[in-house]
Order: structure tokens, then C-alpha cells, then sequence
């Protein structure tokens, strides 16, 4: 007979829960079976800690005297430009942005040493930050001008908002040109040199439920070391991607959006990252909560890195010029055994993704709930799976003539 979430949450109000990682309930699988594993185990915990791009803090400043309209002006935190367009004080910091002076690739490979990430990684940490804002003056808001010191504490709200994380597996990525090149999968070395991977594998929470049956709109999670939840799917979800054994996409697939109050959040798990060659980042933990609400949940959680498998894409060429030409395939465990095989060569490999951190994630959410500080929350709404023939779809873009611009 299959559980409820109302169910878990009674039994860990009254401290009677059993809680175990990904990592763990292999192990448990293995020695008891799905069926034993299912009446043991009501929450398995999963984690991941890589750099998500796709991410940003959205807040409200409050407001000088006299008032400054910076919606359709200017702003400027530590020197990186920030979002102005929602309203007179209301800004967003993306984790990509950089200096208006910054060389970028003009020194190549640019070193990207500060930007929109390391604000955010700044501004949780609670330090002051300086803000320069540019308004064009009205007559309810007629300030032109703002120089100040922020702070997290001062603010009325900072929210982290990030549209595309915890992808649902990834690409392997190598260089098959014969120089080096630099990408947001980080240095490639010529012909072959190495592979780079960016998943938690066996430990990443869309692996664990990979027909997204219990993640959905709603879904409590942790997120950058405080409490968020799933706003909605991600940007480039895509959830109708050949599958392998225990429903495991062979390639990149969903994807979620994810919200918290930045307030409650810590620099350990919100941390800026400079790619050489490629830009800034910012590196986000999240950890997701998987009830076992039936025996299919306990299979679908037992999911190891053998079982896991990527494609392999040549970054030089397949990748940029999206020819969708793939040289192979590839599980975690193999990749996280430091060297792999291509076409007869063994390539070392590395990874982007933090295993450690993901780990110690698992086990802090583990913690929160054996604990009773931490309930599950049954989603308001399910995000697009295999059945719902939601797909990705690319820009179909055409060139415009010069006599057309």
C-alpha cells in the first residue's frame, strides 16, 4: 500500500522517520530488495553543488530622500551593472553579468575575476556593497543620482531566483580540434586531452526521480544553505530525451526553477566562480527531498553512477555549430574514475560538479529531517514529463539583410 507525504510528515513530527541518502539507499537496495527497501525507508535525500548560470537575486532597495526612479536608468553594484527595468528601486543581479570595464576576451583567455556571482556571493556573506544608480528624474521621483553602501540586512527583501538549475544530467564534454579551448565545461585540452563532466550522478536529485513524480511546483528543498522551493520547470526543460534503464535520460534533460529568501542563505553554498576563457558563474547548492511513496520511488532512488550514462560531445565543433553528432557514451562511474576510453585513447577526467559538496548537502537535508526542522510540502502542480510531449525547442533564427536592420 503506497504512502502518503501527510503520512511522512507525522512521522518525522514525532521523530519516527527513517531518512537515507542516494548514496545509501543503493546499499539498502542491494541487501533488502525494492520491496524491503520501500518499507524501511520513507525520504531518501539527494544534493548537487555546481556552477548554474542560469541563477540571480532580485531585491528592494527602499527608498532615499529625496526618492530615485532607477527603472529604465542605470545601476551598478561593486562596479557590475544590475537589472533595472521593474520598477523606481527594484533591481536584479544576474550571476553572469560583469564590469563594463572588464577586458573580457579581448586579453585571451580572459581571467573574469569579479562579477554578477561574486556579487551575490558578497552580498550573502553580508558585506557592504557600493551602489551607483542613474535616474532621468520625474516629478515623483526627482533624485538623478545615488551613491551608497548596501547591505543584505538593510534591505527589505534579497531573493534568490535562479530560472535553470539542477539540470537532469549532462554532456561529457572534450576537444577533438587541435588547440585548446575554453568553455563553461572549463579547459579542454587539444586532441583529446581530457573530459569534463558536471553531475552529482547518483547523488543528483532529477536522477533520483527522473519521471519527476514527486518533484513538482511547490516542491521544499534546500537552496544555498537555507530553504527554497521548485517556482516552476526550468528554462530548456526537456523532459522527452531517449531513456535508459530506470527511466534515466541519456542526455541533458529537465530542468527546475527554484526561489528562496536570500536572508537565510550562506556564502558555503552561494559562491562565485571565475571561467577562464568563458565568463562568471555562480555555483549553487541544492538538495531535494525524495519521499518513497510506493516501491517504485525505492527502484527509481537506487540509482547508481553504472547505471547512469552521458553523452560524449566534441566542444570544439559538435557542440558550438549544434551538429548533434555525439562520439559515444559514457556512466559516471567511469567518469568519476578518473579516465576514460575514447575511440582506443584513455582520456583523464574531471569534473565541474562538486561530489563532495552534493554529499555533505544529502546529509545536512538528511539531518534537518530526521530532526523534525524540515517537512516535505506535496507539490501544487506537476512539471512536464516524458508523457506530456513538452520539448525544447531551438531559435529558428534567419539572417537579416542589412536593408532590413
Amino acid at each position: 500500500m503506497a504512502r502518503t507525504i501527510s503520512e511522512i510528515n507525522e512521522k518525522i513530527r514525532k521523530g519516527k522517520v527513517v531518512v537515507v541518502t542516494a548514496e545509501e539507499m543503493i546499499d539498502i537496495v542491494k541487501e533488502h530488495g525494492v520491496k524491503g527497501a520501500y518499507e524501511k525507508v520513507d525520504v531518501v535525500t539527494t544534493g548537487t553543488f555546481a556552477p548554474m548560470c542560469s541563477s540571480g537575486v532580485y531585491i528592494n532597495l527602499g527608498h532615499s530622500k529625496p526618492k530615485i526612479k532607477l527603472g529604465g536608468g542605470k545601476a551598478y553594484i561593486n562596479e557590475v551593472p544590475v537589472f533595472t527595468g521593474f520598477a523606481a528601486v527594484d533591481l536584479m543581479i544576474g550571476a553572469t553579468s560583469l564590469p563594463d570595464h572588464d577586458p573580457r576576451n579581448r586579453d585571451y583567455p580572459g581571467r573574469f575575476r569579479y562579477g554578477g556571482g561574486h556579487v551575490i556571493e558578497d552580498l550573502v556573506s553580508g558585506k557592504d556593497l557600493v551602489l551607483k544608480g542613474y535616474g532621468y528624474g520625474t516629478d515623483c521621483y526627482p533624485r538623478r543620482e545615488i551613491k551608497t553602501l548596501i547591505n543584505i540586512k538593510d534591505l527589505n527583501e534579497a531573493v534568490l531566483f535562479n530560472i535553470r538549475n539542477a539540470y537532469q544530467n549532462y554532456n561529457c564534454a572534450v576537444n577533438l580540434s587541435n588547440k585548446p579551448i575554453y568553455t563553461y565545461m572549463g579547459l579542454l585540452k587539444p586532441n583529446l586531452g581530457n573530459a569534463n563532466y558536471c553531475s552529482a550522478g547518483q547523488l543528483s536529485p532529477l536522477l533520483n526521480d527522473p519521471l519527476y513524480r514527486t518533484i513538482g511546483i511547490g516542491t521544499k528543498i534546500f537552496l544555498g544553505g537555507g530553504i527554497g522551493y521548485v517556482s516552476w520547470w526550468g528554462t530548456q526543460h526537456n523532459p522527452c530525451v531517449p531513456r535508459g534503464e530506470k527511466d534515466v535520460p541519456l542526455m541533458p534533460a529537465g530542468t527546475l526553477a527554484v526561489i528562496g529568501d536570500l536572508k537565510h542563505m550562506n556564502n558555503k553554498w552561494l559562491r562565485g566562480v571565475s571561467m577562464i576563457g568563458y565568463g562568471v558563474s555562480l555555483a549553487v547548492g541544492i538538495g531535494i527531498p525524495i519521499p518513497i511513496l510506493d516501491e517504485e520511488m525505492a527502484y527509481y532512488t537506487s540509482v547508481s553512477d553504472e547505471e547512469i550514462y552521458t553523452q560524449i560531445v566534441d566542444y570544439s565543433r559538435a557542440y558550438p555549430e549544434g551538429t548533434g553528432e555525439v562520439l559515444g557514451k559514457v556512466n559516471y562511474a567511469q567518469l568519476r574514475s578518473g579516465e576514460i576510453e575514447i575511440g582506443g585513447k584513455k582520456v583523464p577526467t574531471g569534473s565541474i560538479s562538486s561530489y563532495r559538496g552534493a554529499r555533505k548537502i544529502a546529509n545536512i537535508l538528511k539531518e534537518w529531517i530526521s530532526t523534525g526542522k524540515f517537512l516535505l510540502t506535496e507539490p501544487v502542480a506537476p512539471i512536464p514529463g516524458p508523457e506530456s510531449g513538452y520539448t525544447f525547442k531551438g531559435l529558428n533564427i534567419r539572417l537579416l539583410e542589412e536593408s532590413e536592420v
